[in-house]
């Protein structure tokens, strides 16, 4: 389950208050509180009747071993349907084990590039007994700091290569755009054109990797002018579509490697009075709740997100039990799921 913050204190006398009117010292009270057995029976005594006569609420004592394991999902942001995603598949593998998750968003570098230790100190502190980071780019520093404070952790869907033997989860990328590709040229297209995220990212590299090998299974040129980088970024990925339009030679297909993206891509496209997919078909890649609510309905790569999350906090809970993961990368298959946004091209 996922831990919210609540707070209520009882109005009531303080043990000091109960030391005080049994004429006791607070250290002799808390003895008796906590039903030590090196008080005197008369000063037990004298205490148990403060207590009574106070209306003091005894709390139950803390018990760490049979209390819920914690862990920390530490996600880029929580304002996309893309985390939503993730912390549903964390959520529900978490009930299943028993867990709590406290979830934060923390960005994990500070603007002079300088590591931000705020969060970190906060799993101590709080006492958790793991971390899963999704996007995120550690530092070497990071890396170090949780090796160091025995802290498990494990990396969802990470912006770079992680170092050697640190465990990950992510999708099949390079398989995710060899697939969209492959379905564009099956419908005939062959200027098709691909918009990237952040040129230095795991995913997206794999993506154009898989789009520039099934153009070349084809026989294909990869043109460069047809690969362009949008950083995830929706009104970014609008410019690079009116760029491809722009072209001599615009392409009649568009693999684009966000579903977010692709949004954009539609709004490029109607800006010019082009139609999808009558006028240019569109692939996008996540299969967020957004490509079914376009229009006309997002063809897309669908990478299973919650599933990833899941697989991702079992594989936390092996190394939380002082297991070793049987393999450090873990990569869940993608598919197509195909809607209305792609057709033959034209003529």
């Amino acid at each position: 389950m996922v831990r919210t913050a609540s707070a209520s204190v009882a109005a009531g006398p303080t043990l000091a208050v109960v030391a005080r009117e049994a004429g006791v010292s607070v250290p002799t009270a808390s003895k008796v509180v906590n039903g030590r057995e090196d008080v005197a029976p008369e000063t037990r005594r004298r205490v148990t009747e403060a207590l009574d006569r106070l209306g003091y609420v005894r709390r139950p004592r803390f018990d760490a071993s049979k209390a819920p394991r914690l862990v920390d999902l530490v996600v880029h942001s929580l304002e996309s349907s893309w985390s939503g995603a993730v912390l549903h598949g964390v959520e529900e593998a978490a009930h299943d084990a028993g867990l709590e998750v406290v979830v934060s968003a923390a960005l994990t570098r500070t603007r002079a590039g300088r590591p931000e230790r705020g969060w970190l100190d906060k799993l101590v502190a709080r006492g958790s007994s793991g971390v899963l980071f999704n996007l995120a780019e550690l530092s070497d520093s990071q890396y170090a700091w949780l090796e160091q404070h025995r802290i498990p952790f494990v990396m969802i869907d990470p912006v770079q290569e992680p170092p050697d033997g640190v465990a990950s989860v992510g999708a099949a990328n390079w398989q995710g755009g060899l697939t969209a590709t492959e379905h564009l040229l099956a419908l005939g297209h062959e200027r098709i054109a691909v918009i990237a995220g952040h040129r230095r990212t795991m995913c997206s590299s794999a993506r154009v990797a898989g789009y520039r090998s099934a153009l070349a299974s084809a026989g294909i040129r990869n043109r460069a002018e047809y690969v362009r980088h949008a950083g995830f970024d929706e009104s970014l990925a609008r410019r690079r579509m009116r760029e491809l339009l722009d072209l001599p030679e615009p392409p009649t297909a568009v693999f684009v490697c966000s579903d977010r993206m692709a949004l954009g891509v539609y709004e490029a496209l109607a800006e010019r009075g082009l139609r999808v997919p009558d006028d240019v078909s569109v692939v996008g890649f996540d299969d967020l709740p957004e490509a079914r609510w376009a229009s006309p309905g997002l063809t897309t790569v669908r990478q299973p997100l919650s599933e990833m999350a899941a697989t991702a906090l079992r594989s936390l809970l092996r190394l939380m039990d002082g297991h070793h993961p049987e393999s450090t990368r873990t990569e869940l298959s993608t598919r197509l799921v195909e809607r209305a946004s792609t057709a033959a091209p034209r003529g």
